[in-house]
């Protein structure tokens, strides 16, 4: 399976927009060979090297089995994150330094 952005590439800067001191909405994710049979989805947007250790920014199960989450949508049932809420919470890029990983 594979999961990419179409608003940055792998390990590259997060763009401002999707963070706490931008817009503060998810990016257009691209999902790409799921296995066969998948049933739904679930998605946790964790930070691991955070300062006070891995904090997690999303989560979200139940997803059905789709091809392109959009900008700013819930694609399925949200489950609480580390700021204690039920959406998306986007990272702190004030130095330039969010990088992500898939």
């Amino acid at each position: 399976m594979e999961l990419t952005s179409s608003e940055f590439k792998n390990n590259e800067h997060i763009p401002s927009k999707f963070t706490c001191e931008g817009e503060d909405v998810n990016p257009v994710l691209l999902i790409k060979d799921a296995p066969s049979g998948t049933k739904s989805l679930a998605l946790i947007v964790d930070d691991p090297d955070a300062p006070m250790g891995t904090w997690v920014h999303w989560v979200v199960y139940d997803i059905p089995l789709i091809e392109k989450i959009e900008e700013g949508s819930v694609p399925g049932k949200q489950g609480a994150n580390d700021f204690r809420k039920k959406d998306y919470g986007g990272a702190m890029s004030a130095i330039g330094d969010t990088q992500v990983l898939f």
